[in-house]
């Protein structure tokens, strides 16, 4: 018998930018040598087409109106899924494509992966929470297994379906060398997001940092035209700080140099699932300040990272002052977030537990 063939819609393409391109990148990386992986991808990120690390790639035009090419997107990948191709089983990502499981599951056994609540994010205005949540009860109740990527998320879909249904798997990481990317302590501060909004809490530490009267360099990572007004807000607090903001940063050897060379990581977000970049920082040992949300307390302890009350910028501000002045405490709590990694958080063990599930869902799937 042949590997089982799973077709995975709702990344926007690999190699990965974050996020959920990331789960299936290492997805693949541990599980190739059992399932044959087709991912369907946009040219509005991507132009890898073809064959990727033992996976296929197919790529979807960029729809003419750029604010819908996501829908085309989902909408395209269905009808080439169903029509075109023929899988043991589709593996869907995220709850704002959803409304394609009415046309998979005609043929297919799907399983779903929710990595957040969508409309929580200040992004989409309150007129399109109604879309979001129909979404979210096509993906809850027409998917024949949902994963959730944190703990919160297993409450929150148990209003809507049996906990027997959602699988708990968390994201991971790769442990990484420092030897590769650490030359020696950089003389700044790091905030780092794929897309700067006001979710990611650069205001909240910018705030902050201002009220301590930080002299020192902080280096910010990330896309900021997401969000022209929020950009503005952000330039603005900016004034009398030094402040360098390098844009998105896309080669993940310098990502991770920027990382691991940093005095501190501020990680000040007010919503997340769980967060990639969080693990990722803490695999490069590198000391964090981070938000109290419960999505960073489910995965690390307090003498792990140091925590702050989220949305407070005096406490924020506070926690950076005792966090510069103790490098060696702040060290120390990075070592230990580094060891609960390697303990919890391998893609090898979390990958066995995504394996779990597709065995399960797909054992009948020629049936």
């Amino acid at each position: 018998m042949g590997k089982k063939k799973i077709a995975v819609i709702g990344v926007k393409g690999l190699p990965p930018f974050g996020g959920a391109a990331n789960v299936v990148d290492n997805l693949i990386d541990q599980l190739s040598a059992k399932y044959e992986f087709t991912i369907y991808a946009t040219a509005s990120a991507t132009n890898h087409k073809g064959p990727y690390k033992g996976a296929t790639q197919i790529i979807m035009r960029k729809f003419p109106i750029p604010g819908l090419n996501v829908l085309y997107y989902y909408i395209a990948s269905a009808f080439h899924a169903v029509f075109v191709r023929r899988y043991d089983g589709i593996h869907l990502h995220q709850m704002d494509g959803a409304f394609i499981l009415l046309l998979l599951r005609l043929k297919y056994k799907v399983i779903a992966t929710s990595h957040g609540i969508t409309y929580t994010n200040t992004k989409w205005s309150k007129w399109i929470h109604p879309y979001f949540k129909i979404n979210e009860w096509f993906q809850a109740h027409l998917s024949n297994a949902l994963t959730v990527v944190s703990r919160s998320l297993i409450s929150h879909y148990n209003k809507m379906i049996p906990v027997e249904k959602i699988n708990y798997i968390p994201n991971g990481i790769t442990t990484l060398s420092l030897a590769d990317t650490r030359t020696a302590n950089g003389d700044y501060i790091l905030f780092s997001a794929g897309r700067i909004i006001p979710i990611k809490g650069l205001h909240l530490l910018l705030s902050a940092l201002r009220q301590i009267g930080f002299n020192g360099k902080l280096i910010v990572l990330g896309d900021l035209t997401q969000h022209k007004k929020y950009a503005a807000e952000v330039i603005a607090l900016s004034n009398g700080l030094d402040v360098e903001f390098k844009g998105m940063i896309k080669e993940k050897s310098l990502l991770n140099a920027y990382i691991s060379n940093a005095r501190l990581f501020i990680f000040p977000s007010t919503i997340e699932a769980m967060s990639m970049m969080l693990l990722e920082v803490a695999s490069l040992q590198t000391p964090v300040v981070c938000s109290d949300i419960v999505q960073n307390t489910d995965i690390f302890a307090r003498d792990e990272m140091l925590f702050f009350q989220s949305e407070s910028e005096a406490d924020l501000a506070a926690k950076i002052t005792w966090a510069l002045a103790n490098a060696g405490e702040m060290t120390a709590f990075a070592e230990k977030a580094f060891e609960r990694l390697k303990a919890q958080y391998l893609w090898s063990h979390i990958a066995e537990q995504y394996d779990i599930v597709f065995k399960r869902v797909l054992q009948n799937s020629t049936e």
